[in-house]
């Protein structure tokens, strides 16, 4: 996708990643945006970091089952082409945070990267079930760390997912923009205008806030019509890569 409008680098476990695109997806439906779905691997980000001492329990078999669904996306893209990452992602990331009854604990974050997974969720998609090979092929892990590396390039190292490279090459990138909640369909399109004002000032380099709700998303506990509870999560060059 040579003419992509964004390059959207995500890790398929990543809750904040998988609400950004949630938006986007709406944004197109209203705009004529192209995007170029990329991958960046949480578990490849972290490969230095003792896990033990930086995260919860459960974290490093969440990572590494998202290290595993890239390696199936990176053969879905070499054998069916780069347009079938977008359906991909919105199925796995629909079963694994919004479906009736999912779940975010260590149970559920170590099964995300097992056949009995992920076959349905290539079925639904109308892919083969053989994709799940890759699951166990550390073969692709060159092209993940690859693609992950040139996200982190555009960025600088101390970010999470996703990254939002804007008109590519020449324009900015940056990690985020974090959302805890969907906009309604107005609310998308005019946040979305703000962001790409900030994204088409070259100077552009940081907006954050450390105070947060939890992510509305039925994985994390969260039921329609609930309001988010305020949280303070701090980030930080190794606790954002979340």
């Amino acid at each position: 996708m040579a003419n992509a409008d964004i390059h959207f680098y995500f890790d398929p476990v990543c809750p904040f990643a998988w609400m950004t695109s949630k938006w986007v997806r709406m944004v197109q439906a209203q705009r004529d945006y192209r995007v170029d779905w990329r991958f960046i691997s949480l578990r490849l980000v972290n490969a230095e970091v003792n896990y033990a001492e930086h995260f919860p329990p459960e974290y490093e078999a969440g990572h590494t089952s998202g290290l595993r669904l890239l390696r199936m996306a990176a053969r879905t893209r070499a054998e069916y082409g780069r347009e079938t990452i977008e359906p991909l992602y919105a199925a796995l990331g629909t079963t694994i945070f919004d479906r009736e009854g999912a779940r975010n604990d260590a149970a559920a974050r170590e099964v995300r990267g097992t056949r009995t997974f992920v076959e349905p969720i290539l079925a639904s998609v109308g892919l083969p079930p053989t994709l799940a090979d890759a699951l166990d092929d550390a073969a692709w892990d060159a092209e993940i760390r690859a693609e992950t590396d040139e996200a982190l390039s555009l960025t600088g190292k101390d970010v999470g997912t996703p990254i939002l490279h804007f008109e590519p090459p020449e324009g900015v990138a940056f990690f985020g923009p974090v959302i805890s909640r969907l906009p309604t369909d107005e609310q998308a399109a005019e946040l979305w205008d703000h962001v790409i004002g900030l994204a088409r000032f070259p100077g552009f380099a940081e907006l954050k806030r450390s105070l947060r709700e939890q992510v509305q998303l039925r994985a994390l506990g969260w039921r329609e019509g609930e309001v988010g509870d305020q949280e303070d999560w701090h980030g930080g060059s190794r606790r954002l890569k979340k």
